[in-house]
């Protein structure tokens, strides 16, 4: 089959109307076609007047062909080839004599409903289904009052001849308008589907991107359209970590040099986070914020938040790309009731409130580099599971003299044993 070039459509044309389009003058073009060879075959035979009929309707189609490329009006265009196709090959029977006469011509009338089926759509192919059956109703009553049989001058090997190539012919036009039709949608399809798979892998990303900035339950929760999102919370854990030394590392760096370094610790203190199954609620300059017991999937966050804590210290301590920047970290962690939610429309966040959050930042600007400080709720619910220096009061902004424990190590080490293992790692690549 031969390809057709591709018809031009208006910018705003979907690839269903372009096919429609094209459908329509693939088959125009092959029934003009067909028109030459019928109309060169009557000449010949002498039915000069039966002639008249491919010739007429040749000079119609070529100029509503001509005015569809000028207009780009579609629905005239339209009307007038389903309209020949459906009258003109009763014309020419008519012309003839009757349906065996003319070798069943009016086969070609099926056209008209089979195309106004795939260029308009099912409910536009009735009103055409509907007048190609009363045409040929029509034309059986005029068969049989009118018809002339073998009387018409066309012997009846003739006749036969005729009847194969008007089904041959006709039954080739209905096929490759059906074939090109279906090639087409399936190149629809094709194109569909690379599109349904680059959205797919769009969405992924942007999902990616969500689950980065938010907990895994918030970015679920607003990924089904769920508006403002507030939680009370009346026991979490929150911790805040923040670097020492930076700042004044940060006017010997470069910007590039700043940001990789940051990037490095960051990243460490993600994987960490990760590994212990807490939710990371954001980084403040060179401050990275955590909590436990958001989602509630694991009892003892408090013993994670710890955990992490030892870890975050060792993992600044034990680089050798940090540790030679002389840098370090003060920790502090709180336990106790919040509020959390989302806030923003375009750069949202997902961040925490209440006592809990001040506390934990508080004892954070307190505490001495390599110190991680904790509230009396939290010594409360791990000192079993841990070593604690003896407590301590300090004054916290806004809350007045408050009692807090530095956390040494997990039990089971001795303080000392600690202290000389985070001195050795001081000496020692990190293990990744």
């Amino acid at each position: 089959m031969i390809d057709l070039p591709e018809v031009t459509s208006g910018t705003t044309d979907t690839q269903e109307e372009k096919l429609r389009k094209s459908l329509l003058i693939f088959a125009c073009a092959f029934m003009n076609l067909a028109v030459v060879l019928w109309l060169a075959i009557y000449w010949m035979m002498g039915l000069h007047f039966s002639a008249n009929v491919p010739l007429g309707y040749q000079l119609i189609s070529v100029a509503s062909l001509i005015y569809y490329f000028k207009t780009r009006r579609f629905e005239p265009f339209r009307f007038v080839q389903l309209s020949l196709f459906l009258f003109a090959p009763f014309i020419m029977q008519w012309s003839i004599g009757s349906s065996v006469t003319s070798s069943g011509v009016m086969l070609w009338a099926l056209l008209a409903p089979i195309g106004a089926l795939v260029v308009s759509g099912w409910r536009e192919s009735i009103p055409w289904f509907v007048a190609y059956v009363v045409m040929t109703v029509v034309s059986g009553v005029f068969d049989y009052f009118l018809g002339t049989g073998a009387e018409g001058g066309l012997p009846m090997k003739t006749i036969g001849v005729f009847f194969a190539l008007n089904f041959a012919a006709m039954s080739s036009i209905i096929y490759f308008l059906v074939r090109h039709f279906v090639v087409e949608m399936d190149k629809i399809r094709e194109q569909l589907d690379r599109q349904h798979q680059l959205l797919a892998e769009e969405q992924k990303k942007s999902e990616r991107v969500l689950l980065n900035v938010l907990p895994d339950s918030i970015a679920q929760r607003l990924k089904n359209h769920q508006g403002l999102i507030a939680d009370g919370h009346a026991d979490v854990t929150v911790m805040f970590a923040d670097l020492v030394n930076f700042t004044q590392l940060t006017e010997s760096l470069s910007p590039e040099q700043m940001v990789a370094l940051l990037n490095t610790i960051f990243s460490g203190f993600d994987e960490l986070s990760e590994k212990y199954g807490l939710e990371k609620i954001k980084t403040i300059g060179d401050a990275y914020m955590v909590v436990g017991g958001l989602s509630r999937d694991r009892e003892d966050y408090t013993s994670d938040i710890a955990d992490l804590a030892l870890e975050m210290r060792q993992f600044v301590a034990g680089h050798h790309d940090l540790s030679r920047f002389n840098m370090g970290i003060h920790t502090g962690i709180a336990t106790g009731p919040v509020v959390a939610g989302v806030i923003g429309t375009k750069r949202f966040i997902y961040d925490l409130w209440g006592d809990t959050v001040n506390i934990a930042s508080r004892l954070t600007d307190d505490a001495t580099q390599g110190a991680i400080q904790v509230d009396r709720m939290t010594y409360n619910r791990i000192r079993h599971e841990y070593s604690f220096e003896p407590p301590a009061t300090i004054h916290v902004k806004g809350k007045g003299e408050m009692v807090m424990y530095r956390l040494i190590a997990r039990l089971g080490k001795k303080p000392e044993t600690q202290k000389q293992e985070d001195l050795n790692s001081l000496h020692e690549a990190p293990r990744r």
